[in-house]
């Protein structure tokens, strides 16, 4: 085991340690982060919309929902339609603020959050409409009942402000704000005299870098509408492919195997690896909104795989809780029990401890493929349903996976959460009962 953490500190801490710190990816997880009260909020206004999906052994609520919910509809829904419509927008607007921002706390540029954020927004909406070249000349893409102008209606809202531009919306935010700061650093800025207010003069600071940051977008955008694409397309075409790979059992086996590896070592991997995979698991939840049936969605991680916390330890917590013969293993169990029904280990993450930990890193790193395993085949068996809400992530087992995937799969969902739970357990049965009889053995002793 030392070997094994010798390698894991070398070629996996290492690395991550270094990615973590890079400030695109600080940007990205920080509009993650920001992101999350928008999307839990308006999945709550999907949800009402298909709780009689719920419970279809209750059919006096579609009468009920018919004669109230259902009337008003297309009032609330606008609760979603705003959140998850146009989360890239969202995602735009802190990445460049939070991009900026670094800049301006750790290297003492003169650049200012605010303006970094609406570069990232203009910057954003240049790839929004649609052009094509015809007979020579460029024009917008017309189509019926869909697209006017360039402009493409698509679900609930502008198709690309939705997560559907998530990506574009990162790598145009990432891109004004450099832009943003070359001219700054190379002081091409309007320069007004000291007598102007201070506010005025800020303003026309950022006047050259938005005509820059149009001028190179548009350069960029207008040459590859010349070859038939443009920058939004070309964006989807890698990313696409990387949420392919990790929408498939073996990506989701060796996304949670960096994430429970990392943390064998010391670092939070859901902060880092997680902090990567949320845009995909948003856009997917989007798309399962829409129609589509895609597994890896929403919170499928709080409601299928860390189920009490990173490792899958709920059952465990209480395992040691009532029937460990440790003393200093009960008492921990026990203290850490109210945290653990809501998702969070970190007091036995660092107080068994499972850091560093040889005995008990094994099971920490396969009680969550286990459960992930589970998780997937059964969403994409059909014995659960497609999650297209998002849930609080502290919300206890069963009832996460129960309201992230309101319909006729909701009870599914319930029961294949529960399962994995008890997977974990059996996983993690007889390292922590070894462990647990040498804490014994090492007190008597003493």
């Amino acid at each position: 085991m030392n070997k094994v953490f010798e390698f894991l500190e070398k070629y996996l801490m290492g690395p991550m340690s270094i990615v973590s710190t890079w400030r695109p990816v600080r940007a990205i997880v920080a509009a993650g982060m920001a992101s999350i009260p928008f999307t839990i909020v308006g999945s709550m206004f999907l949800v009402i919309s298909v709780i009689p999906q719920a419970f279809p052994m209750l059919t006096f609520l579609e009468d009920i929902w018919a004669g109230s919910f259902d009337k008003i509809a297309p009032l609330y829904l606008q609760g979603y339609n705003c959140t998850m419509g146009i989360l890239s927008l969202y995602f735009a607007i802190v990445i460049g603020y939070e991009y900026t921002k670094i800049y301006a706390e750790e290297n003492e540029e003169n650049v200012d959050p605010v303006y970094g954020a609406l570069l990232s927004v203009f910057a954003f909406f240049l790839t929004i409409p649609q052009l094509i070249v015809s007979k020579g000349a460029f024009d917008y893409l017309n189509v019926k009942g869909a697209t006017i102008n360039g402009w493409t209606i698509g679900g609930n809202s502008l198709d690309r402000l939705s997560t559907s531009g998530m990506f574009t919306a990162i790598l145009m935010s990432i891109l004004a704000v450099q832009l943003y700061r070359l001219c700054i650093n190379r002081n091409w800025v309007v320069k007004m005299p000291d007598a102007v207010p201070e506010g005025v003069s800020r303003s026309f600071s950022a006047l050259i870098p938005a005509g820059v940051v149009a001028v190179v977008i548009l350069v960029i955008n207008g040459a590859f509408i010349a070859l038939g694409t443009d920058i939004y397309q070309v964006i989807a075409i890698p990313f696409a492919f990387v949420r392919n790979i990790t929408n498939s059992w073996l990506g989701i086996v060796v996304i949670y195997l960096l994430v429970h590896a990392l943390w064998i070592v010391g670092i939070h991997g859901a902060n880092i690896v997680m902090g990567l995979v949320n845009p995909i698991l948003l856009t997917n939840m989007a798309e399962n909104a829409n129609g589509a049936h895609i597994a890896f969605a929403g919170e499928f991680t709080n409601s299928y795989v860390t189920i009490g916390g990173s490792g899958a330890t709920l059952l465990l917590c209480f395992y040691i809780a009532f029937l460990a013969k440790a003393p200093q293993l009960k008492l921990l169990g026990r203290a850490a029990l109210g945290p653990a029904i809501f998702n969070i280990n970190e007091p036995l993450i660092f107080g068994i401890p499972i850091v560093y930990n040889p005995l008990l890193a094994l099971p920490f790193i396969i009680a969550p493929i286990v459960s992930a395993s589970i998780g997937y085949w059964s969403v994409k068996l059909g014995l659960a349903g497609f999650s297209i809400s998002q849930s609080p992530w502290p919300t206890p087992v069963g009832l996460n996976a129960f309201i992230g995937a309101p319909g006729s799969g909701a009870f599914g969902a319930f029961l294949t959460a529960i399962v994995c739970a008890i997977a974990a357990f059996i996983v993690w049965y007889p390292f922590i009962k070894m462990y647990d009889n040498k804490l014994l053995k090492e007190e008597q002793e003493a």
